[in-house]
């Protein structure tokens, strides 16, 4: 008998070494992506195989898109998810941020505090906060 797919062990694996800012901003995802890049000199990709799809019924379906980019030679990333498909929200317990900054580093908490200086600075973005992972209840949202 195989064994069972353990959903508690993946997430806490997903988000181990993991820090989060909330976004909230008026631009579109690939605009935001494009002002993110620029300012941080990243490259955030879309990658659509990894779009959260959702189905409130058969015929209501909502995405959300998702960008990444890997750091050079190094296991380090940043995922981009929107956070928003037609009023519906992918984590409804910060439904008042657009988008959400996941960085998986070796020092996630110095990194988050250093881009959420930076997005200060930027000023398509109206606000930017450090998330407790421990405050979201739809952690499996975010798995890719």
């Amino acid at each position: 008998m195989g064994q069972r797919l353990d959903a508690k062990k993946m997430v806490a694996d997903f988000f181990e070494e993991t820090a989060m800012l909330g976004i909230s901003s008026g631009l579109p995802a690939y605009r935001l992506c494009w002002v993110l890049n620029k300012y941080f000199e990243i490259d955030f990709v879309c990658e659509p195989e990894m779009t959260n799809t959702f189905y409130r019924t058969e015929k209501e379906v909502f995405y959300f898109p998702v960008f990444q980019y890997e750091l050079p030679n190094s296991t380090n990333r940043y995922i981009l998810y929107k956070l928003k498909s037609n009023k519906v929200s992918l984590l409804p317990e910060i439904s008042s941020f657009d988008y959400l900054w996941l960085i998986q580093t070796g020092f996630p908490e110095e990194d988050a505090k250093t881009i959420g200086n930076g997005l200060k600075k930027i000023p398509e973005v109206t606000i930017s906060r450090y998330i407790e992972i421990d405050d979201l209840t739809n952690l499996k949202n975010l798995l890719v």
